[in-house]
C-alpha cells in the first residue's frame, strides 16, 4: 500500500488570503468510552516554508510505538498546538456532533495569545463544519482527508491521538476490566465482553447502542 505523505500545498494556497491556518482533527469519535478530543495546530507563513517533519502522517498511519515521538516533533514544528475535550457525559447530553464542535472550540480558544486570530482560517478535516454549528466565529474550510493530505491537519491528528491515548491508559487503572490500555475505549471484542459482564462505567457513552456497536479496534 502506498502511503501518502502530507504536504503544505493547500495551507500555502490558503495563506495567500489568511494570516494563519488552524487545522483541526478529531480523535475518539467512534469510541464507546472516554472523551472525544480535537487537536488544533496553527501554521503561519513562516512555518509553511519549513520542511514537514519526517514521519508525520495521519495518526492512524503512524505506528503506535512512534506516535509520541512524531507528535512531539510535530508540536515543535507548528506555531502552536492545543487539544480540546468533550466528556462522555457531554456527548450523552448534547450528541456527538455538538460535542465535537465544543471540543474544537475549546482547542482553538487555547491557542488565543499564541496565535493572531484576526485573519485566521480553520481547516477542518472532513466534510461537515461542526465548529460553526457549535457557535464558532472564525471562518472554516472543510477538507475531506485533510489529516492524510495536509501536514497541519496531520499534526493536529497525531497530537490529539497521543493525548487521548495517554488519558485512556490513565483511566485503565480505575476500570481495568475494560482493557482501555489496549483498546483506548474503542469497541474491541474484549471491551464489549467486559461491558456484558460488568455493565457500563461512568466513562462510557451510555446513550449509545453499545451492545450493538461494531468492532472498531
Amino acid at each position: 500500500m502506498t502511503v501518502i505523505e502530507p504536504r503544505l500545498t493547500l495551507e500555502r494556497r490558503l495563506l495567500r488570503e489568511h494570516t494563519v491556518i488552524i487545522a483541526c482533527d478529531e480523535v475518539g469519535r467512534g469510541a464507546l468510552a472516554g472523551p472525544v478530543a480535537v487537536g488544533a495546530a496553527a501554521v503561519g507563513a513562516r512555518t509553511s516554508r519549513r520542511r514537514v517533519p519526517q514521519g508525520l502522517r495521519d495518526s492512524k498511519l503512524v505506528p503506535a510505538a512512534r506516535r509520541a515521538e512524531v507528535a512531539a516533533r510535530a508540536a515543535q514544528w507548528v506555531d502552536a498546538t492545543a487539544v480540546g475535550w468533550a466528556s462522555s457525559a457531554e456527548i450523552d447530553e448534547v450528541g456527538i456532533m455538538t460535542a465535537l464542535g465544543r471540543a474544537a472550540l475549546r482547542a482553538v480558544e487555547l491557542l488565543r495569545g499564541a496565535v493572531e486570530f484576526d485573519g485566521a482560517l480553520v481547516l477542518l478535516d472532513g466534510n461537515y463544519d461542526y465548529i460553526t454549528a457549535a457557535g464558532g466565529v472564525l471562518p472554516v474550510r472543510t477538507q475531506v482527508k485533510a489529516d492524510r493530505d495536509c501536514a497541519s491537519a496531520a499534526a493536529a491528528s497525531v497530537v490529539a491521538k497521543v493525548a487521548r491515548d495517554e488519558l485512556m491508559v490513565g483511566l485503565h487503572a480505575q476500570h481495568p476490566a475494560y482493557e482501555w490500555e489496549h483498546n483506548k475505549g474503542y469497541a474491541s471484542p474484549a471491551h464489549r465482553a467486559a461491558i456484558r459482564a460488568h455493565g457500563l462505567s461512568p466513562y462510557h457513552r451510555a446513550s449509545w447502542a453499545i451492545a450493538d456497536a461494531p468492532t472498531l479496534f
